[in-house]
């Protein structure tokens, strides 16, 4: 996919942030950071890379779905991206409990690569699997890491999704990103320490899966006896 590890690896930029963050700047960090977490079926967000590893690959975040799992609503978050220096393409669908989770709150999983059908992971895996595709996905890990950021403050960002008003986050390694409450998972713009950057193309509330097949259950992982 470029793998959702290569195009969506698009994603590997910001990991802790840090900066002096001022009471009230704290409290608005806070309050965006809880507002990214919470999605909508619906909502989109569509991104370009330009510079880095991920140069000219395209990234696009939606909520395509979801599903009741005892007394919870979980949601099925679509990551999909085509070009860079790979050239290949591949969505990767998770069933979350909202965005920016750890890894162990993934409750399923389901891959499609270009020419490939869709498969859904069998359970052993999703962790495992999850693991690796938070470690490669800036756009993720910007959410995860976002209540543990500190603040630059907030500025007007002209991205080609337009002039947003965006809360400015600086990594202690020299990572940036650019966050707002108006746009779907938040992120409008961001860098990485190593070069490159990630901007806002275009966002909605109109996504629907990318997978119009019937995933195939892909086996399970054999066990070793006792």
């Amino acid at each position: 996919m470029t793998t959702p590890s290569r195009a969506v690896g698009a994603a590997a930029m910001l990991a802790s942030f840090v900066a002096p963050v001022a009471p009230l700047a704290a409290q608005d960090a806070a309050e965006l950071c809880k507002s990214i977490g919470r999605v909508t079926v619906g909502q989109w967000s569509s991104y370009t890379m330009t510079g880095g590893k991920a140069d000219g690959a395209k990234l696009r975040l939606a909520i395509v779905g979801q599903e009741r799992r005892g007394d919870s609503t979980l949601y099925w978050l679509e990551i999909s991206g085509n070009g860079g220096p790979s050239g290949k393409g591949g969505i990767l669908q998770l069933l979350v409990p909202g965005f920016g989770v750890d890894a162990t709150a993934i409750r399923g999983m389901i891959v499609k690569t270009a020419g490939q059908p869709a498969m859904k992971m069998p359970d052993q895996m999703v962790s495992m699997m999850g693991q690796n595709m938070g470690q490669n996905n800036e756009a993720v890990d910007v959410a995860r890491r976002c209540a543990s950021a500190q603040v630059v403050g907030w500025e007007s960002v002209s991205v080609p999704a337009g002039s947003v008003r965006a809360l400015h986050l600086k990594n202690v390694d020299g990572g940036e990103a650019w966050v707002a409450r108006d746009v779907p998972f938040g992120i409008v713009k961001a860098r990485p320490k190593d070069g490159g950057e990630m901007v806002l193309t275009g966002h909605g509330m109109d996504a629907k899966s990318s997978i119009i097949e019937k995933p195939q259950e892909m086996p399970g992982m054999m066990l070793p006896k006792p």
